[in-house]
């Protein structure tokens, strides 16, 4: 795991992304609820963002709880890909809030090159949290994160 805890209020991007339902959403109209809020960037395909998904998966309700934070999803599929999306949400059965970038115009703001890429945003839209890859147990390190610890 790559993880790192940023302290210089890096804001995160406005972008305007389809939910699954296709209907455009401006993604800061869900992250500045005044509540913490994870970005997780993942693919149909890439085994390892499905793994770090299961594994928060577990945590989740529980961090809703105790954290009042909320979860969203970004598909980087292309559309091909996006196809396979809904299909692997309700197998899975995760309960977050799902977006799409597929023109990759989010992913592009935020400069990064492999997924996983996870980041928490605080209640003002700055990145507090950033991290890459997935490795079991890398959960543990974000509900630190959550916690304020």
């Amino acid at each position: 795991m790559i993880g790192f805890t940023i302290n210089d209020s890096t804001k995160f991007p406005e972008a305007q992304l389809k939910n699954m339902e296709g209907k455009t959403v401006n993604v800061q109209d869900i992250t500045s609820k005044n509540k913490k809020t994870i970005i997780s960037f993942w693919a149909s395909w890439c085994k390892p963002c499905k793994s770090e998904m299961d594994a928060i998966a577990e945590y989740y309700e529980e961090w809703q709880e105790d954290y009042e934070v909320e979860m969203i999803a970004v598909t980087i599929d292309n559309a091909r890909g996006l196809a396979k999306v809904p299909g692997i949400i309700a197998s899975k059965g995760w309960d977050y809030t799902f977006l799409s970038d597929t023109n990759q115009a989010l992913k592009n703001k935020l400069n990064f090159q492999t997924i996983p890429q996870t980041y928490i945003v605080d209640q003002d839209n700055n990145i507090i949290y950033s991290h890459n890859s997935y490795s079991p147990g890398d959960e543990l390190e974000i509900e630190k994160v959550l916690k304020g610890k």
